[in-house]
């Protein structure tokens, strides 16, 4: 099982070999989240710990089923997102962190192209596989009364 250790090590070599002329003007950390279906990962700028930007990469990276360079190209994806000024003190340079697919093209100018198309790939058929194809939501159950009854009811319909 990998560990936030194994993290750290990850971005130390993404860093080190792809992003080595992005200066590190504060202290990037990287850690696992909980198990999320929907976002593999995200920057912030920690907000108990000023001057800190963490990268946080879905618990189910924790897996060693999980292809080595699908966890690589989250956390390139996330270093995009520093190197374009988000979530760190570098001078934003877009209005928008995905604006034109400039991640991606960011990517490919740092030679991660062939990972990137791999990465698609795999997300597409073998993540549902791990994460399920339907994120259910839970259902509350609540006492009926004359007030709610209709909500219930039509509630009940649409889940049918």
């Amino acid at each position: 099982m990998r560990d936030n250790a194994w993290l750290r090590s990850r971005l130390d070599y993404i860093w080190g070999h792809y992003f080595s002329d992005v200066s590190k003007k504060n202290e990037v950390v990287a850690l696992f989240g909980q198990k999320a279906r929907t976002r593999l990962g995200s920057i912030k700028k920690n907000r108990l710990k000023e001057g800190i930007s963490k990268i946080t990469l879905t618990g189910f990276f924790k897996d060693e089923a999980i292809p080595e360079v699908i966890v690589d190209l989250t956390i390139a994806h996330e270093l995009c997102h520093y190197a374009h000024g988000f979530s760190s003190p570098l001078p934003q340079l877009f209005s928008h962190p995905h604006q034109g697919r400039i991640v991606d093209r960011e990517l490919i100018k740092r030679g991660l192209g062939d990972g990137l198309a791999y990465q698609k790939r795999w997300l597409k058929r073998e993540w549902p596989k791990i994460v399920g194809k339907r994120v259910r939501r839970r259902r509350i159950i609540r006492k009926a009364t004359p007030g709610n009854i209709w909500k219930l009811l039509i509630s009940g319909l649409k889940d049918s």
